[in-house]
Order: C-alpha cells, then sequence, then structure tokens
C-alpha cells in the first residue's frame, strides 16, 4: 500500500500532535506488511523532529515546489497536495491532525483523518472569535471530505458525534501511544546532568504542555502554596500570552524561588525530567486525550488530573482527579501521591498495567487495519 500522511506537525510540532505522527509512522514502519509511507510536509521543518522520522523503513519526505512564501506552502497544504498526491499514486490519505486537503474525494484517493479535540466548539471561549469560526468550518469541511474518522478517545468520539452529525459506522477510536523513550528509565548521571543544566531543586512536581489558559496550570502554582516549602513545581512548555499572568501570580506571591518555567526543552530531555518528579500534575481545563499523563506513568509517575473531559480515561482509576478550579483540592491530591505516601507505588504499578493499552504496535496494528478496510 502507498499511505499519505499529512506531515506539518510531524517535522515541526514538539506537543501532543507532532508527537501523534511520528509515533504512528514510526510503528506502521516497522510492521511486516509492505507499506510505503509518504510524509508531505511544506518544509523540512526542525531538524530534531525531522530526524525521528528519516531513515525509518519504507518513509520518505515529500515537500511541494516553488513555494517560498508561508502562502504558498498554505494553498499547497489546502488543495495543492492533491495534485502530488495522484502524481505519486498514493492509495490513502492520512491527515494526522483533523484536517483534510479540499478535493481528497473527489480526487478518488481514499482518507482518513484523526480528530484530536473539538474544544473549539466545546470551549469557544479559548479561542478568539476569528480562530474559534475557522478552526469549525475546517472540521465540518473535513468531515464532507473524509472517508473515515479515527478518534483519539472515547470522550472525542462523543464530540464529533454530537457536533459533527457523522454517521457512528465511519468514527472508530483507536488510542493515542506514547514514543518509546519514555519506557527506558535515564541512568542517574543522566537524570542528575538534566538536573543541573536546567538548575532545578531536588524535589519537584512537574507539568508538561503548552502554557495557555486551558490547560490552566496557574491552578497548579496556586496549589504549590499549600505544598511543603521544599517542592517545587517545574513546568515544561511553550510561552504565549498566559505565561505573562502566571508569572505575575508567582512574582506577586513570593514563588520565584519555587516555580521554574521552561521553554524549548528538548524531546531527549524529557525522560530525564519526568524520572526525577515525585508527581505529574495536569490540570488542563479540557483535552481529546492527553497524551503526558501517559508519557509520566511510563515513566514511573503518580498523575493528578482534573475533571471533566477525558484525563480520566487516558490516566486510568488509580490515578487522582479534581476539579479545575480547587488549588486546595489539588494539593491534597499531591500530599496522597508524593514520595513515601501510603499506596503510591501500587497505584504506579496498576497505572502502569492501564497504559498497556495505549503501546505504539497495537495502535500502529488497529490503523492500518482501518486502511485495509477502506482499500
Amino acid at each position: 500500500m502507498n499511505i499519505g500522511f499529512d506531515a506539518k506537525r510531524i517535522v515541526r510540532n514538539t506537543t501532543g500532535l507532532g508527537s501523534y505522527g511520528r509515533t504512528l509512522v514510526r510503528g506502521l514502519a516497522y510492521l511486516p506488511d509492505s507499506l510505503r509511507l509518504r510524509l508531505y510536509a511544506p518544509d523540512a521543518g526542525r531538524d530534531d523532529l525531522r530526524r525521528q522520522v528519516e531513515g525509518l523503513p519504507r518513509v520518505s519526505l515529500c515537500y511541494p515546489k516553488n513555494t517560498f512564501l508561508p502562502f504558498d506552502k498554505a494553498l499547497w497544504r489546502d488543495h495543492g497536495i492533491v495534485k502530488d498526491l495522484k502524481r505519486d499514486r498514493v492509495q490513502l490519505f492520512h491527515g494526522l491532525s483533523g484536517e483534510l486537503p479540499r478535493g481528497i474525494r473527489k480526487s478518488g484517493i481514499r482518507s482518513v483523518v484523526t480528530i484530536h479535540d473539538l474544544i473549539f466548539l466545546r470551549h469557544p471561549e479559548f479561542y478568539s472569535f476569528v480562530d474559534a469560526r475557522i478552526y469549525a468550518w475546517k472540521f465540518r469541511r473535513t468531515l464532507r471530505e473524509a472517508d473515515h474518522v479515527i478518534a483519539i478517545s472515547e470522550c472525542t468520539r462523543r464530540d464529533v458525534l454530537e457536533l459533527g452529525q457523522i454517521d457512528p459506522s465511519h468514527v472508530s477510536v483507536v488510542y493515542q501511544s506514547c514514543a518509546p523513550r519514555f519506557t527506558s528509565k535515564p541512568s542517574p548521571d543522566e537524570q542528575e546532568k538534566t538536573r543541573l543544566n536546567y538548575g532545578l531543586p531536588r524535589r519537584f512536581i512537574l507539568s508538561v504542555g503548552t502554557i495557555e489558559r486551558r490547560k490552566n496550570i496557574l491552578l497548579a502554582v496556586r496549589a504549590l502554596e499549600s505544598l511543603p516549602s521544599d517542592l517545587a513545581l517545574v513546568i515544561v512548555g511553550r510561552h504565549t500570552s498566559y505565561t505573562n499572568q502566571v508569572l505575575e501570580y508567582v512574582m506577586t506571591h513570593g514563588l520565584s524561588h519555587r516555580v521554574f518555567i521552561l521553554h524549548d526543552v528538548p524531546d531527549a530531555d524529557l525522560p530525564a525530567l519526568y524520572a526525577q518528579a515525585e508527581v505529574f500534575v495536569y490540570p488542563s481545563v479540557y483535552e481529546g486525550f492527553g497524551i503526558p499523563i501517559i508519557e509520566a506513568i511510563s515513566c514511573g509517575l503518580p498523575v493528578v488530573g482534573c475533571t471533566g473531559s477525558c484525563l480520566e480515561e487516558a490516566g486510568g482509576p488509580d490515578n487522582l482527579y479534581v476539579s479545575p478550579d480547587d488549588p486546595e483540592a489539588l494539593a491534597a491530591a499531591v500530599r496522597q501521591l508524593q514520595r513515601n505516601a501510603p499506596g503510591r507505588e501500587e497505584r504506579i504499578r496498576r497505572s502502569r498495567d492501564y497504559i498497556r493499552r495505549f503501546e505504539g504496535n497495537d495502535v500502529a496494528t488497529q490503523v492500518l487495519d482501518i486502511y485495509h478496510s477502506l482499500l
């Protein structure tokens, strides 16, 4: 089979969407089926991300010609790519981040789209008015183009069925998986080198994800005031305007020595950060899945998430979940899971058993079964 992929976020994105694409392609590349995997990206993106898929068996990267301006690349990804797919005799195209090019159905090329979340419809307050309208329009257009939809959680599937008014037989749940590197514990020397490199304290709780309002990291900062004074909070994520709000709270409440915000952290450093944390916190108001929770559990961490979306589905019953507006509840949950807390190790063991359902090759096999059903 000759399969094409929308690879923009594979080569550009360090967060969940990029991780999803890279992990899926890696899993498919090592399956025994005779697949040819073509990754269509508007440009080469970041070297460190692209190298994670370059050189994989039967994988090739494909770029547009004569696209020098950002607008040219956007037009190519929106519809011009269809011409390249036909030229390369692609049989099926997979939109990995909720979008498909215009005209893909009319071209005769079968298509699959992965929908990660519909937050722009469930919580449009986290977007500008214009962005929310554009995302909603693209979502409905994509449903008209798609032969099949993959939802990354039961929560997302329910949203797609309710808000997209689509035939349930056309929507499958295939859970996300995390990269294999999170299952191998870094050596003590690697951990110490990473800690010193970022100037981190010995004891900290960790959160990973874009520092935006929906991710709600201010809840964890507020909870820190009710936790032991030698316990810090390390936040890893991309800077947004919301970060300034977090920093203002940190400064005005005398928490500068306890809150560490890290931007542009290489993927390779994440396992060593997870390995040294005591608890992972993910206070997001709404998610489609929450892959950092799976990464944290894979690294042996207990998790505190928030109620209201899919985080219980991702983390399972042995982690703790609190209201997204209750810092005291989050602090109490952290105390229940910190080192030497009763039952902590048993929780971690059961959580690791729970997330085996998300392991990579099984995810790739499920996706391949969908490709076969369409071809």
